[in-house]
């Protein structure tokens, strides 16, 4: 299904206890497929509760490069306003730290 160029990486955070995605997975997650060669996002999915959700986000993610960080936060802050918005980011920067350790190995 994926390239053997792909990789896997999940960022995590936490959020609201009181926000639903806390209440089922006790944490909040966002996976994502990265192609290594190009650093381009082929597939993103969070853990959310509708799956619109899911599909928005990838809508913000796939296609993009991991190497755009700000932009990316920029567009979280500028169109995603569920209540998870926060953790997201944090999701993502923690997804982008392992990233960046992998390439760098």
């Amino acid at each position: 299904m994926f390239d053997k160029d792909t990789i896997y990486v999940i960022g995590d955070s936490k959020t609201a206890s009181n926000n639903p995605i806390m209440q089922q997975f006790n944490s909040y997650f966002i996976g994502l497929v990265i192609d290594r060669k190009n650093h381009k996002i082929i597939e993103a999915e969070c853990s959310s509760t509708i799956s619109l959700t899911s599909q928005f986000v990838q809508s913000i993610f796939n296609g993009r490069s991991m190497m755009d960080f700000e932009d990316i936060v920029a567009d979280i802050e500028n169109r995603y306003f569920g209540a998870s918005q926060k953790a997201l980011i944090v999701a993502f920067k923690n997804a982008c730290i392992k990233y960046n350790q992998i390439i760098n190995n």
